[in-house]
């Protein structure tokens, strides 16, 4: 696994749908919702598809052929 590229949040969690547009690399918000339902994402080694997922520090998102990334906290 490649190493993850950390992401900065300033709250104490971040909701899965909003930390992926964070990353910007979808062009809106209901390509994340349809990405999400049809594809998902592996949150911490599991498979997630609900944007209201809450994401807190140290946790890894790792996205098909996107990325890994690692939520820290400022």
């Amino acid at each position: 696994m490649q190493k993850p590229e950390k992401i900065t949040i300033q709250t104490d969690y971040i909701p899965l749908g909003q930390f992926i547009k964070l990353l910007n690399i979808f062009d809106s918000g209901g390509m994340i919702k349809a990405f999400l339902q049809d594809v998902g994402v592996l949150v911490n080694g599991e498979t997630e598809h609900r944007r209201g997922r809450k994401l807190y520090p140290d946790d890894v998102i790792e996205i098909d052929d996107m990325g890994v990334y690692m939520v820290t906290k400022d």
